[in-house]
């Protein structure tokens, strides 16, 4: 009778740790919402899946909105939604209201891998920025209410090439420009929008893409040296790495 109450017992007990798992898991999920859809361009024929992330807390939304475009993933296609959800998920915790794109789709063309890059992927990059251009225009229609005076673009490895090109093509669009360790395209020399780069301890930036010394003081740009490895900044990196990236990014859109 004793090992049958005993039995008993274990087994509530159980039960009684799952349930509080699965609702502290809920109830962490429904702090935000999520939507995704896809635009099409018409002018391009093009279309654009983006993620949207907002609070469910009005009090707690700041409405500044942040724009983030993820690194190349070999046109799989999931990347926006899947490959960085610690921090836009981070973000939007913070109040922000995020909107993630998916630039490659599996239709696409490859992106180069030999050759002189800086050429040979700068019509991805275009498209990238023209994605951004056209995603930003949508958002606000739906959204008017968005301090848009206060956006900010993110956007890590080829995601931070396109986010530099679209700084240098709409410079007065963006309030601040946030490059996750892009490597080919020079990031502007220039103090609006704002500029902050994270910058990893593996792969060096291609010849011109950091400011001199000179310039860093001029334009009032930030280049961080990180010791996390280029492609740790997505979701492979560490709780560690992870509290680093998120906290520096943090950091840079409160300044």
């Amino acid at each position: 009778m004793k090992r049958i109450i005993i039995i008993i017992l274990s087994l509530t007990l159980i039960q009684c740790s799952t349930n509080k798992q699965i609702i502290s898991k809920t109830s962490e999920k429904t702090k935000f919402k999520l939507d995704t859809l896809t635009l099409f361009d018409p002018n391009r024929n093009r279309e654009i899946p983006i993620a949207i992330y907002q609070s469910k807390d009005l009090k707690k939304s700041n409405k500044i909105p942040i724009i983030f475009s993820h690194g190349y993933g070999e046109n799989n296609g999931k990347d926006y939604l899947n490959a960085y959800t610690y921090l836009t998920e981070f973000l939007v915790s913070k109040g922000y209201f995020v909107i993630s794109i998916q630039h490659e789709l599996k239709t696409d063309e490859l992106l180069a891998m030999s050759g002189k890059l800086q050429e040979r992927r700068r019509p991805n990059w275009e498209r990238g920025a023209q994605n951004i251009f056209y995603v930003l225009q949508e958002i606000k229609n739906k959204y008017p209410e968005l301090k848009y005076n206060e956006l900010s673009l993110i956007g890590h490895s080829n995601g931070g090439d396109m986010t530099v090109l679209f700084a240098h093509k709409y410079p007065s669009i963006a309030n601040k420009i946030i490059a996750m360790d892009n490597r080919r395209m020079e990031l502007p020399r220039t103090s609006t929008p704002k500029i902050f780069t994270l910058r990893s301890k593996d792969y060096p930036a291609d010849e011109g893409v950091l400011p001199t010394e000179e310039e860093l003081k001029k334009y009032n740009i930030t280049v961080e040296f990180t010791n996390i490895n280029h492609s740790n900044m997505d979701n492979d990196a560490n709780e560690t790495e992870r509290k680093y990236l998120t906290s520096k990014i943090l950091e840079y859109l409160k300044k």
